[in-house]
């Protein structure tokens, strides 16, 4: 593919904030993309950024476990930005004094701002920040200047005009850092001249004529599910290469109800799309027979699907290359994110549950952009609303909704209290509030009593989340009455469920699926 759109370089070390730099940069159609520290120098030239921004991170500068990163970076001849740890990188390679340990800042704090150059432009006196931070800058490096303090007395600005350098000891990114967008507005276009043309319509654009680039004259299978992510990747793909594009919906038997042949009908008959529907579910449920661990799970349905989709071109023609729909938080919660040594949340059977030797180059479009982005292309794309707006849905299924083993059995009870709730979410006109609503199938019996006969039956847990990207979510505050209706008709509609519970966990601690 052809080198990722020219933007801002985002250099993590280790900042629970890094992905909240890369959102509020994009959202002023900036395109900003995450490495990791210890990046080469000929990695970030390749992408001739326009800009760097050093994250934040949990280390001291001092410490002898600090994160390794190439200092020939900070020679670059562009702008750089420096935030909380990026601070202290900043001020100590230029031979400013960093202290270590002392009480620190945590939360809210003012500025008081002494010398409002392009950075600070705008920014009034008393603006709250957000503060997180032991170490902190005693001195500035020689011919810097001392921008703003907070109001406990601490540095927390600091800047050279003449090399383009400047670092803050607050958070810009978070919300509760009041004129943080007017700061790193500041800094995208009054100082890294910037332009905001990281749009749908851009990307469109670039995608299609990379794509084109790379295929050639050759073939292509795109995997769909009839989700937002597959079904953008088939739009995109249908509309740089026409009918050298062949759809596939695997079908393993862990969809939804009705799922696979609505998802058929809306490519097909919708948006025009080649598409062709497999059935590999007999495969599938006896790969997964007896597995309960959700990993070994995820990494069996990743290699069924590229056996299947290898299957599937003895049918319809030899293929080189697969299109899927693999998404920013899919590698980075697989642990295989630009940022490096990322700690693997679970493997998205797309990413890390894919086998090691598979017989097609891969195409995946998408794997720069969150979910709302990904919605905003399929709107520019033409795609319906209801498409767009469809809760997002794993790849793997309602395999990742059952926890334990996935049996037959278990999958249609799923299937079933599932319609009923995404259909009374509608019925109340509560879906489009939700960001992701499921059911999952828990491996415990209760007891319970319908007429006058003891029961034994599962128990059910109701799902939903609002998010902006799914990197976090709060539980969704369902109405109790909207609650009970849902409980009482799965209750009394779908033999082999007795109890019904609701998660009110947020992500962090817990992620949205179960598994």
């Amino acid at each position: 593919m052809t080198a990722p759109h020219r933007g801002i370089i985002i250099i993590d070390f280790g900042s629970q904030y890094t992905q909240l730099i890369a959102r509020r940069i994009r959202e002023q159609h900036v395109f900003s993309e995450i490495l990791p520290h210890d990046t080469a120098l000929s990695a970030i030239t390749k992408r001739n950024p326009l800009a760097l921004i050093l994250s934040g991170g949990p280390s001291s500068v001092y410490d002898q476990e600090a994160p390794d990163y190439d200092q020939e970076i900070l020679r670059l001849d562009v702008p750089i930005l420096g935030i909380c740890y990026g601070l202290h990188l900043l001020s100590d390679y230029h031979g400013g004094q960093v202290e270590k340990g002392g009480t620190g800042e945590y939360g809210f704090a003012n500025l008081n701002v002494l010398n409002p150059t392009a950075l600070l432009e705008g920014i009034n006196d008393g603006s709250q920040v957000w503060m997180s931070h032991q170490d902190r800058v005693i001195a500035p490096p020689s011919g810097w200047q001392v921008l703003a303090e907070s109001s406990n007395g601490v540095i927390a600005a600091i800047g050279s005009v003449s090399q383009q350098r400047y670092a803050v000891q607050f958070h810009p990114e978070v919300i509760h850092t009041i004129d943080g967008t007017t700061i790193i507005n500041n800094f995208l276009f009054k100082i890294a001249g910037c332009k905001p043309d990281w749009t749908p319509g851009n990307f469109i654009r670039e995608q299609v004529e990379a794509i084109r680039k790379e295929v050639g004259d050759r073939k292509v299978i795109c995997g769909v599910s009839g989700g937002v992510d597959s079904t953008v990747v088939a739009a995109l793909l249908h509309q740089a290469l026409g009918p050298a594009v062949t759809a596939v919906l695997i079908d393993h038997g862990l969809m939804r109800k009705n799922e696979a042949r609505q998802c058929v009908s809306a490519l097909k008959d919708g948006l025009g799309v080649n598409i062709h529907i497999i059935n590999a579910s007999e495969s599938f449920l006896s790969r997964l027979q007896g597995i309960t661990d959700p990993e070994h799970k995820r990494k069996i349905i990743g290699e069924q699907f590229i056996r299947a989709f290898e299957a599937a071109t003895k049918k319809l023609g030899q293929a080189d290359f697969l299109a899927q729909g693999t998404l920013y938080p899919d590698i980075i919660e697989s642990g295989s994110a630009k940022q490096g040594p990322a700690a693997v949340i679970k493997s998205h059977h797309n990413v890390g549950g894919l086998p090691d030797e598979i017989d097609f180059t891969l195409i995946e479009p998408l794997k720069d952009l969150f979910k709302d982005e990904v919605r905003r292309v399929g709107s520019e794309l033409g795609l319906p609303e209801a498409l767009i707006g469809r809760h997002p849905f794993p790849g793997p299924g309602l395999a990742v909704r059952i926890i334990g083993e996935v049996t037959a059995e278990r999958l249609d009870i799923l299937r079933n209290a599932d319609e009923i709730y995404m259909n009374i979410l509608h019925e109340e006109g509560l879906y489009d509030e939700i960001w992701q609503a499921f059911s999952v199938l828990i491996p415990v019996k209760t007891v319970g009593v319908m007429g006058d006969s003891r029961t034994y039956e599962n128990l059910l847990a109701l799902r939903a989340v609002v998010s902006a990207d799914g990197m976090t979510a709060d539980w969704f505050r369902m109405p109790h009455d909207t609650l009970s209706r849902i409980s009482n008709r799965i209750v009394n509609s779908v033999p082999g469920i007795n109890r019904v519970v609701y998660d009110v966990t947020s992500k962090p601690p817990g992620t949205i699926e179960w598994e």
